[in-house]
């Protein structure tokens, strides 16, 4: 375990770093580019500064990871025209190319866990009950704040902004979007809390909190 957590964090830096070159070569839009890969571009540096005070567990790094490749997939492509998602469209019959669903998905799966790793080591909640639901309101939080960022998009770039929005004409897309972030942050609690548990006292979480009793 000591040696995964050395070699697995600079081994996901770098296939991140490489990935997001590659989306800025000569993507479909590059405004559509920048909007959808900011996160990956503020969230890298943000973890490298804070590593030493509040290093982050395997399995988080990972799904970071994970999530900052669809990010940058999507952004070089635009969620639209993504080609593993037309082949998913054509290969099941949809309206819709689905890429975009798969983004919404991950934006809930994987910020629980983050977010349920800073409550666990930086706050009271440590054995509290409160503490999945608590994950799951922050989770639709962001999402809620993410969809106002594309309606200010929408609002400032008219047409240009689009791509970014991802729409394809669904009249329901916002609703599905937080639906689909919600459903990824109850999946991720159920299935990961207790791998995560595992992982959590190798971390060496930064000013232990006390425990919550429950009940």
């Amino acid at each position: 375990m000591t040696r995964a957590r050395t070699l697995v964090p600079p081994v996901l830096l770098g296939l991140v770093v490489a990935a997001l070159v590659l989306s800025g070569i000569r993507p479909y839009d590059r405004l559509t580019w920048l909007l959808e890969t900011v996160w990956v571009l503020v969230g890298v540096p943000v973890v490298l500064l804070v590593w030493r005070r509040f290093p982050l567990t395997t399995l988080l790094c990972c799904l970071l990871a994970a999530h900052a490749l669809v990010l940058v997939v999507g952004g070089h492509w635009t969620y639209a025209r993504v080609p593993l998602g037309d082949w998913v469209r054509d290969a099941l019959d949809l309206s819709r190319n689905p890429y975009d669903r798969l983004g919404h998905f991950v934006q809930g799966f994987v910020p629980a866990i983050l977010v349920r790793e800073i409550l666990v080591r930086r706050s009271p909640l440590r054995g509290s009950r409160w503490l999945a639901p608590l994950v799951v309101c922050a989770c639709l939080a962001f999402s809620a704040f993410f969809e106002m960022i594309e309606w200010w998009s929408s609002v400032a770039g008219g047409s240009a902004a689009d791509d970014f929005l991802g729409t394809q004409g669904d009249v329901w897309d916002t609703q599905w979007d937080m639906f689909l972030a919600l459903v990824g942050a109850v999946t991720s609690l159920a299935l990961l809390s207790r791998w995560h548990d595992r992982q959590l006292p190798a971390a060496a979480p930064a000013r232990p909190a006390p425990a919550v009793p429950v009940g």
